[in-house]
């Protein structure tokens, strides 16, 4: 395991409840996984190999899709409780007995809902680009699942900020994805997609009582990870999920938009790499 890269890892599958998931597994083998759900519409191939190797080197890193998507069967659920479902069938087929977790937007969305369901499975959490349920402007009105019509210009434009020098971070972030030259995970298809908007919005309606209350229920240590210029979940949001959960610190990087993480990765390590070792 330990000799294995984000490049070369090979996709392997178990099976949960009549579901086959596709999944890699590399790093420092004997440590709490790091599990990595990602953002919408993507799938294994879609996290920075920058980030995901350098993680490796002190944890092992756990990528997988979810039911429904790229090379996992099943159906892609219209709920983030019921994603939560399938992520925790998929890590008892493992074998795992605690779990950190790195989310990314719709990633971090089931990360919430892991910890307040099974606070015992999740140790820490990373949460990029995301905010809590209900959050401000999080109606999600303008996504739609032909965003992978031209994945390209869709992440240039929400994923970094119209300045020179996030842009020129966005192309880097676009090779750095494409790295992975064989066994390259299968696309997301559009009805994964259509189930994925319509999770989001569902989790960005307001609930019709106590909006945060939820929350203060998630005492997990969280590492909040934020753009100041993020148009795809407001800046807000992080500060509202650094204010209502118990054990929450935030970094907002400058300049930066829905992957500020990636943009910012050599920062965004170090202090990743210290949250982690508590």
């Amino acid at each position: 395991m330990s000799n294995y890269t984000h490049e070369t890892v090979p996709t392997q599958f178990v099976e949960a409840n009549g579901i086959r998931y596709a999944y890699r597994r590399f790093g420092k083998p004997g440590t709490i996984p790091l599990l990595f759900l990602q953002y919408f519409n993507s799938n294994m191939d879609g996290w920075d190999r920058d980030v995901t190797n350098s993680l490796a080197q002190d944890h092992e890193v756990i990528l997988f899709d979810n039911a429904g998507v790229g090379a996992s069967g099943g159906n892609t659920p219209h709920m983030i409780a019921e994603t939560a479902k399938d992520c925790v069938a998929f890590c008892r087929a493992l074998g795992l007995k605690q779990i950190h977790v790195v989310g990314f937007w719709l990633g971090s969305m089931i990360a919430q809902q892991l910890a307040l369901e099974h606070p015992q499975l999740v140790g820490r959490l990373i949460l990029l680009g995301t905010g809590p349920r209900g959050g401000e402007g999080m109606t999600f009105t303008e996504l739609s699942p032909e965003e992978q019509a031209d994945p390209v210009a869709f992440l240039l434009a929400a994923f970094f900020s119209p300045s020179e020098a996030s842009q020129a971070a966005g192309r880097e972030y676009m090779k750095r994805i494409e790295s992975r030259k064989t066994d390259r995970d299968l696309p997301v298809s559009r009805d994964s997609a259509v189930a994925q908007v319509a999770a989001l919005r569902e989790w960005g309606t307001i609930p019709a009582t106590g909006r945060y209350a939820t929350l203060t229920s998630i005492t997990h240590p969280t590492l909040i990870v934020h753009g100041n210029k993020d148009i795809v979940v407001t800046p807000i949001n992080a500060f509202i999920l650094e204010e209502h959960l118990a054990n929450a610190q935030l970094i907002m990087y400058p300049d930066a938009s829905h992957a500020a993480y990636s943009q910012y990765a050599e920062n965004f390590l170090e202090n990743a790499r210290l949250f982690l070792s508590g």
